[in-house]
């Protein structure tokens, strides 16, 4: 499969999103929570480029390779964290809006906002929001983990 796009956004777009990011760091959540919600989002989606991505930003940030392994099934290991494990649920629930889910109960937000203020779960959001904004992107030119970009 070929990609119809070199690059996925202009400079403009490049200097917004790049503000978005500033934003998402200067919200006091862990890089490695951070790096988890970009990863499983991005799993769930199947978009090559921000796994690859997310992955390679991870090691650098000093995340395991047994955790990277088990993101996918984080509900059935004992690698993470509560705190981790509710940035994750709400990660999924915020991707999978699609054919009826029911997106991000009560229980879910709750449990969340356990472990996280208010300025770190608008950074989770944000990036949970981000990384879906990129995986669409990336779905519909057809990027290529480690081609494009």
């Amino acid at each position: 499969m070929e990609a119809r796009m070199k690059s996925r956004a202009d400079a403009d777009v490049m200097t917004a999103i790049q503000h978005l990011y500033k934003a998402i760091h200067a919200g006091g959540v862990d890089p490695l929570v951070l790096g988890l919600v970009h990863l499983r989002a991005s799993q769930i989606n199947g978009c090559s480029p921000c796994v690859f991505a997310g992955v390679a930003s991870a090691r650098k940030h000093g995340e395991t390779e047994e955790r990277l392994h088990n993101v996918v099934a984080w509900r059935e290991t004992p690698f993470f964290t509560e705190a981790e494990r509710a940035a994750l649920a709400l990660t999924e629930a915020a991707t999978r809006i699609q054919d009826g889910a029911p997106g991000v109960t009560d229980e879910i937000w709750q449990a969340a906002a356990a472990h996280f203020d208010e300025k770190q779960l608008s950074a989770i959001n944000l990036e949970i929001a981000l990384t879906n904004f990129f995986n669409r992107i990336n779905r519909t030119i057809r990027a290529q983990a480690g081609k494009t970009w």
